[in-house]
């Protein structure tokens, strides 16, 4: 479910003076960009001798298009929980020799319980980062449409038609993934909410239907920016992309205050994963390149990096203390109860989902 997507390239890892020569190890990876430290790469190669070239996608389409289709050429792939739910399915992964990962005691077992929704057994992937689905706020610009005293940590903030008409003319943007949205938005509805129900499903996309009037577009990265230029005040995203847009007005020093809410009724929580095809060129050298990431100061500085939090338990110890403090990057118990895990939706579902996202990105 990731995230601040740009345009795809290719990357050697730096200092290795050009392309990789034929006996050169080398693994290619294929992942969201902006979502991982470069510096991890560079350390990763001087070690190990491994070359990494890495691509960047923008959408887990993309990646189940790429992967569906056979022989992608990558070793190392980041799929989010469905979709990885789906590929397994499809037999597109091998299974992880675990043998290889001694460094998999470091994985967090609640995160890692949770993941077994998609990956039962966690045969086939690690968690890279999690996060959740919340609200992003520009607090002055807020504040100054709806009044001191508004509550900003509720779905009803942008589902209120009249709250919504206010919020309009500051701007407001939400992710382009029913995905995403549905099952996070579901728990205002009630706690035995079903992402698998149409009559439940339903409720949510005829609430967003009632005021896509007022949101100014449905984009999965470019709210990023927008709010943290002050050209929205309101973004409906992802936990980390909301945590880079307050760093961008941080370092631009542009006075934008930016806060972000997992709203009290609950969320979904997401995972994004790393999975190896089954036809992987690399796999052995795929299985150090895990075993790696799986370092608890290797995903210490990752989570510094993208602010997201980890499937590493330990590595929670090593990062910046502002990160580890932030609720909405490392949540208390009492939220993380309330957040919501969705598995991948059968075919029919999915049909029925498109349809209702299609009236509501089109009004028709």
């Amino acid at each position: 479910m990731r995230r601040a997507v740009f345009a795809v390239l290719a990357l050697v890892a730096p200092g290795l003076g050009g392309p990789a020569r034929a006996a050169d190890r080398v693994i290619a990876i294929y992942n969201w960009s902006d979502y991982i430290d470069p510096k991890v790469l560079d350390a990763f190669t001087k070690e190990t001798g491994i070359t990494v070239v890495y691509d960047t996608y923008d959408s887990n389409e993309v990646l189940e298009t790429r992967l569906l289709a056979g022989k992608s050429g990558y070793d190392v792939v980041a799929p989010s929980g469905p979709f990885l739910q789906r590929l397994i399915r499809a037999g597109v992964f091998q299974p992880l020799d675990k043998a290889k990962l001694p460094n998999l005691v470091n994985v967090w077992p609640e995160i890692a319980g949770r993941l077994q929704a998609y990956d039962p057994g966690n045969a086939y992937a690690v968690d890279y980062m999690w996060g959740t689905t919340g609200i992003g706020l520009n607090l002055d610009m807020v504040r100054e449409k709806l009044g001191p005293d508004a509550a900003l940590n509720s779905w009803s903030l942008v589902l209120n038609p009249s709250t919504m008409n206010k919020l309009k003319e500051c701007g407001v943007m939400m992710i382009d993934s029913p995905e995403d949205l549905i099952p996070s938005i579901l728990p205002f509805y009630g706690p035995k909410m079903d992402p698998k129900r149409w009559d439940d499903i339903s409720k949510v996309t005829d609430a967003l239907y009632k005021v896509r009037g007022s949101i100014r577009k449905f984009h999965s990265s470019e709210y990023i920016n927008a709010l943290a230029n002050g050209d929205i005040c309101v973004a409906v995203g992802y936990s980390g992309d909301v945590l880079q847009a307050k760093k961008r007005a941080e370092e631009a020093k542009n006075d934008v205050k930016i806060t972000y809410q997992i709203p009290r009724e609950g969320a979904e929580m997401w995972f994004d994963t790393f999975a190896i095809p089954k036809d992987a060129p690399h796999a052995a050298d795929a299985h150090v390149f895990l075993n790696y990431m799986l370092r608890p100061e290797v995903a210490a500085a990752n989570t510094d990096f993208v602010s997201y939090a980890s499937g590493n338990l330990p590595a929670k110890k090593l990062v910046k203390p502002e990160i580890l403090a932030n609720p909405g990057i490392y949540p208390d118990e009492a939220t993380m109860q309330r957040l919501v895990v969705n598995t991948a939706w059968v075919d029919q579902t999915q049909r029925f989902v498109t349809r209702l996202w299609t009236r509501i990105r089109t009004g028709r």
